[in-house]
């Protein structure tokens, strides 16, 4: 008896289904994704004014993009090639990002509270989105480079234990063999975490990856909540 072509028949039992790609090694991913969140990153924080930006304002953005450019170099097309130099990089790239985000948030936050911020509403807004914004790009990072090495080192199944649970790990037979995890589910993990102050369909699995996540969602509430409260306060 055969099929109409929409029907799928699940294998009936665990041991006929093939390996889920995340625990075995694959290709690398393109880096396409997680180049266009660091220069969109990087031209947010063009945008902000200079009374929030480390001095010089150009210094950790120039130093983001020669990051980016080396990055580039090593692996131009897929994330493959694994050493010690390029994961540094990549993880001081992602600390830089931070870094320079945080001092903007904290001297937002710090204007907000003594009232120099704020002046009119739309520039305030469209500063606090832009932070935001780069905070939701800084922690997709952090997650991707995170989970399970990193993107050179999941490419080997080096880690056999997943530090964020995706729903397509909890129920593989509702997902193809070849699905695993690439930056942009990291950067929606990132943007509902930032959204919902919680977890949503992807669990933290390990005690970094929880802490990670609560001061993401610490940092967002506190970003959204003194904004928009100082916005509606200019408005009426």
């Amino acid at each position: 008896m055969t099929h109409p072509p929409e029907y799928f028949e699940f294998p009936s039992s665990p041991e006929h289904r093939p390996l889920p790609a995340w625990r075995r090694v694959t290709r690398g991913e393109n880096r396409w994704a997680s180049t266009a969140a660091v220069l969109t990153a990087v031209a947010l924080q063009w945008t902000l004014p200079e009374r929030l930006t480390i001095k010089p304002e150009w210094l950790l953005p120039g130093l983001e993009l020669v990051l980016v450019i080396a990055l580039i170099a090593g692996n131009p097309r897929r994330i493959e090639r694994s050493s010690r130099i390029y994961r540094i990089a990549g993880l001081v790239l992602t600390a830089v990002i931070s870094a320079a985000n945080g001092w903007s948030a904290v001297w937002l936050v710090i204007g907000l509270v003594r009232g120099t911020e704020g002046a009119d509403a739309p520039s305030l807004l469209v500063t606090g989105g832009g932070i935001w914004l780069t905070n939701v790009i800084a922690f997709a990072l952090w997650y991707w480079e995170g989970d399970r090495g990193g993107p050179a080192a999941r490419v080997l199944a080096t880690h056999t234990y997943p530090d964020f649970l995706f729903p397509q790990m909890e129920n593989p037979e509702l997902a193809p063999p070849q699905w695993e995890p690439a930056f942009p589910d990291y950067f929606y993990l990132s943007f509902t975490n930032a959204t919902a102050f919680s977890p949503t369909d992807v669990m933290p699995a390990t005690r970094w990856a929880k802490m990670l996540m609560m001061l993401q969602s610490a940092v967002s509430l506190l970003t959204v909540v003194l904004v928009v409260a100082r916005a509606v306060n200019i408005l009426k």
